[in-house]
């Protein structure tokens, strides 16, 4: 009998492990071409008048993850970041650090990670933000971050609400 529950026990862990493992969400592909990720998002930032905002870092960095997890578990982010923005996770990892891409945003991994480009919807750039000047003591500040999001949105960059006729 301790043999039947000794097995059963060790079949239930190991089906639970290897389940587990498939649904393990990977935020960042090292296998993609980080060239055609950005090409096709600044295709469909235009068509919805949208800016890109990438995301540089890897699946083996915790402060990534938790800005993901963060942004999408905050309703409010989450939606203004879906109406405003393309959002692109670009892999930094040994298997493919994307260096053409890093060199074309001006090394932008010279302030560690997650980091975040943005660009408009023709594809230029206009800002890399240090993800360190959104953070409060041990995670992300929900002001600091809405606050940076809302500062590079196309809204934010429209001329007309600077410039308006009297």
């Amino acid at each position: 009998m301790n043999k039947f529950i000794i097995s059963s026990l060790l079949f239930t862990f190991w089906v639970t492990v290897g389940i587990a493992q498939p649904l393990k969400k990977q935020l960042y592909n090292p296998e993609l071409n980080g060239k055609v990720q950005i090409a096709d998002a600044v295709k469909q930032a235009k068509k919805q008048d949208k800016h890109v905002l990438i995301q540089i870092g890897g699946n083996w960095c915790s402060w990534c993850i938790m800005f993901h997890n963060f942004c999408t578990q905050d309703k409010e982010i989450s939606q203004y970041l879906s109406d405003n923005f393309v959002v692109v996770k670009l892999n930094y990892s040994k298997e493919n650090f994307n260096k053409a891409l890093l060199r074309k945003y001006r090394y932008p991994n010279r302030f560690g990670f997650p980091v975040f480009v943005i660009l408009n919807s023709k594809g230029e750039y206009l800002h890399t933000q240090n993800s360190v000047y959104l953070e409060e003591g041990r995670g992300y500040d929900r002001e600091k971050v809405l606050d940076f999001i809302k500062s590079w949105s196309p809204e934010a960059l429209n001329e007309e609400n600077y410039f308006k006729n009297k």
